[in-house]
């Protein structure tokens, strides 16, 4: 049992990721596995921690009417006390006010001076005592800053979407970006069906319902860590999320095929593939980085699937003796992850636009270099997490065009048709979208090459 509150334990995450330059959910993993929290304090912990660097642009907003100083001006600890503060005065309803204020003082005590207690506790009381009062850009005046600040997410982010979706959906987007994300996980049907495995998990303590879309997942609630469960250790499950289990589906190699998965790690989609191929065919999974073919591995042993091999290599620069010869090859290719933002709290903030030229070139050359794997009347399916035509839709219509004996094809038969919000499955592709079906953004194109010429 832990000796800090869990405020103090969010403030060494926050501190973590805003001075370390640590990613969340690695420096919350390694805070709450030092400290071992209880139940209640590792999810205030978690909420305040995530919460907090999700908002950061909002937060500072409020925080700059109330202080007279740059914030810059500030210790990057004291500043991520007062913005730890203000986010419980503004999104955790059920803390008390004067709650917040005291733990603020006490933890500007522990880590500033006697002049740092009275100015966090007065910042915060005036906050407090003023919610009602904080300013934001009115929408119809400037849209871009209202919904920028309003659901804390970058300016770039917001003036693409709105171009992109409109305004309402740019609303519904963000909103759903910054809500809590499912813990979702397929069942190994290799070893138990979805109802026993959900059976198992409530005997295990788990709070357990299934997924809408995907007919082998389940939610999941109520563990301290997955992998001290006895059923994961056994290979009942491996955690992944909903929209990621509709890639498989939609590529839905036939058992014996040979497939390549060509951007593999860490491996939930290519145990599903083995999954739907009822362990039995071959299986190239392929990654640059040699130590993620080995988590793989270890995977494929635990969930008794045998028919994986990896390759660790470029998937640009595939060898010529896999030329023309596979049945099925995923491309779940890197992108910009914008389809993810409510599961990384703090990588809304690590993106720029001018990132996106690179990434749309690296996925334009792995689907040249896969390509040219594939047998006559083959399939590829090409994913992302992301939600931007230009590396979704226009990618294909760029591949598709600059090879003609390559055609989009029907997704209906493999998807169910509750998805199809737009009426594009029967067109060969779908764009999933958080605040539509409920799962993270993500797109499938299905893509079949053509038996002639």
């Amino acid at each position: 049992m832990t000796g800090l509150s869990a405020r103090e334990l969010a403030l060494k995450v926050v501190n973590a990721v805003e001075e370390e330059g640590a990613y969340a959910n690695l420096a919350l993993n390694q805070v709450l596995e030092k400290h071992r929290p209880g139940k209640l304090d590792r999810a205030f912990a978690t909420e305040l921690a995530y919460g907090t660097l999700r908002s950061l642009n909002t937060l500072d907003w409020v925080l700059e009417q109330f202080i007279k100083q740059p914030l810059s001006s500030q210790s990057r600890t004291v500043l991520n006390i007062l913005r730890l503060g203000v986010y419980q005065l503004m999104f955790m309803d059920r803390v008390p006010p004067s709650a917040v204020c005291n733990e603020g003082a006490e933890l500007a005590r522990k880590y500033g001076h006697a002049g740092t207690v009275k100015f966090v506790n007065g910042v915060l009381r005036n906050i407090s005592r003023r919610l009602n009062e904080i300013s934001f850009p009115a929408l119809e005046d400037d849209p871009v800053k209202h919904i920028s600040l309003r659901y804390s997410h970058p300016v770039w982010m917001v003036k693409r979407w709105l171009k992109e979706f409109g305004l309402d959906h740019t609303v519904a987007l963000c909103r759903a970006n910054n809500g809590p994300a499912p813990n979702t996980v397929r069942t190994n049907t290799l070893k138990i069906t979805r109802d026993g495995l959900a059976e198992r998990l409530r005997n295990e303590g788990l709070t357990v319902s299934e997924t809408e879309f995907a007919p082998e997942g389940l939610k999941i609630d109520g563990f301290f860590s997955i992998g001290s469960l006895q059923s994961f250790k056994e290979g009942l499950f491996q955690i992944q999320d909903e929209s990621s289990m509709l890639a498989g589906r939609a590529l839905m190699p036939a058992p014996g095929a040979f497939v390549i998965d060509a951007c593999s790690a860490p491996g939930g989609k290519t145990t599903h593939l083995a999954q739907l191929m009822e362990n039995r065919g071959r299986i190239l999974a392929v990654d640059i980085h040699p130590h993620k073919l080995v988590l793989i591995k270890e995977n494929c042993s635990r969930l008794g699937i045998n028919i994986v091999e990896g390759l660790a290599g470029d998937a640009r620069e595939l060898p010529e003796n896999l030329y023309n010869k596979a049945d099925f090859i995923l491309v779940d290719a890197p992108c910009s992850g914008l389809g993810v933002l409510r599961r990384r709290p703090d990588a809304r903030w690590r993106k720029e636009p001018g990132q996106l030229p690179a990434i749309i070139q690296l996925q334009r050359e792995i689907l040249e270099g896969v390509a040219r794997c594939l047998k006559k009347n083959g399939v590829i399916v090409y994913s992302t997490c992301t939600i931007t035509r230009e590396e979704n839709l226009r990618q294909v219509e760029w591949f598709l065009d600059k090879h003609p004996q390559f055609v989009l094809e029907d997704l209906s038969p493999f998807l169910p048709a509750g998805l199809d919000f737009e009426g594009t499955l029967k067109g060969g592709f779908l764009q999933v979208l958080p605040y539509r079906h409920g799962m993270d953004g993500f797109f499938i194109a299905r893509m079949r090459k053509k038996g002639i010429g």
